[in-house]
């Protein structure tokens, strides 16, 4: 099923997404101070092709001051901007049944648009096998 809706979802949103994100990362990649930021735009842009079947996880040592820092010029620059307008368009996909997997994705993207630094993207797999406790196997005596 995440094939189907992810085929679906690049087909109408995530390519354009993509592109967009992409071109933003490669032209803030162009110096030294906005390679930072590109990054983050690259981050976004897989996640925009390719969002169902994955998820975006804070993990406990990634980012630090450096990232509060850099989430608040990113929120002031970009960031408030490109999380209305995925919220928006969450809530307006979330009106028909259909569209309501494309919605929730949307506003996937809109949480991470908003404060990029210091989260992942994982696969639902990595993020539960992250999250699994550990067994310690205790042999029979």
């Amino acid at each position: 099923m995440r094939l189907i809706l992810n085929v679906l979802w690049f087909l109408v949103a995530g390519l354009p997404l993509f592109l967009g994100y992409f071109a933003a990362g490669v032209v803030l990649c162009l110096t030294i101070i906005g390679l930072p930021f590109g990054v983050q735009a690259f981050k976004l842009a897989l996640f925009a092709a390719w969002p169902f079947g994955r998820v975006v996880v804070s993990i406990p040592g990634d980012g630090g001051a450096t990232s509060a820092v850099a989430n608040i010029l990113w929120l002031v620059i970009a960031g408030f901007w490109l999380a209305v307008g995925h919220l928006l368009a969450g809530l307006i996909l979330c009106l028909t049944i259909i569209g309501i997997p494309f919605g929730i994705a949307c506003m996937k993207l809109a949480g991470l648009a908003l404060t990029p630094f210091g989260k992942s993207v994982l696969t639902v797999e990595e993020e539960r096998r992250l999250h699994r406790p550990h067994r310690v196997i205790v042999p029979a005596l």
